[in-house]
């Protein structure tokens, strides 16, 4: 998991452009979700994360975005 406050500009753009990064999540609310999100593009870039894959969010904690990810959502919701 990555701090977007510990990322520069550039650094950010070339771990998204290179694929190291493919998930933005939210460190208070413990939602993960797609990069393109309108709910993750909203948020504080304090409490902004990113990860590199839905396995690692999912390892640290972190549920599926309602809003982008609505088919994941409902898979977890099911099973809690």
């Amino acid at each position: 998991m990555l701090y977007h406050v510990d990322l520069g500009k550039k650094k950010l753009k070339s771990l998204i452009e290179n694929g190291d990064i493919t998930l933005g999540g939210n460190k208070q609310l413990k939602i993960y979700g797609t990069l393109s999100c309108r709910s993750g593009k909203r948020m504080k870039k304090e409490n902004r994360v990113f990860f590199s894959s839905e396995k690692e969010a999912i390892t640290l904690g972190y549920r599926p975005c309602g809003h982008c990810l609505i088919t994941e959502y409902k898979k977890w919701k099911e099973g809690n």
